[in-house]
């Protein structure tokens, strides 16, 4: 049977945390700034873990087992 291969798009947005839990950016804060506060700005800088409901796809795409 072959290997099955990691999405190159989840390798580059996703990382792995010493616990096991998925991390990942926010959205929205790459283009289009001018119109948002600074606040909102600020706290889209912060990175966050996967949502429970998502973890599964997510581990699917990056092949962990």
């Amino acid at each position: 049977m072959p290997k099955v291969k990691t999405s190159s798009a989840a390798k580059k947005r996703f990382k792995l945390t010493a616990t096991g839990k998925i991390k990942r950016k926010h959205a929205y804060h790459s283009h289009i700034l001018t119109k948002k506060t600074k606040k909102q700005k600020r706290n889209l800088v912060h990175s966050t873990t996967v949502v429970k409901a998502n973890v599964k796809q997510v581990r699917d795409l990056l092949v962990l087992r």
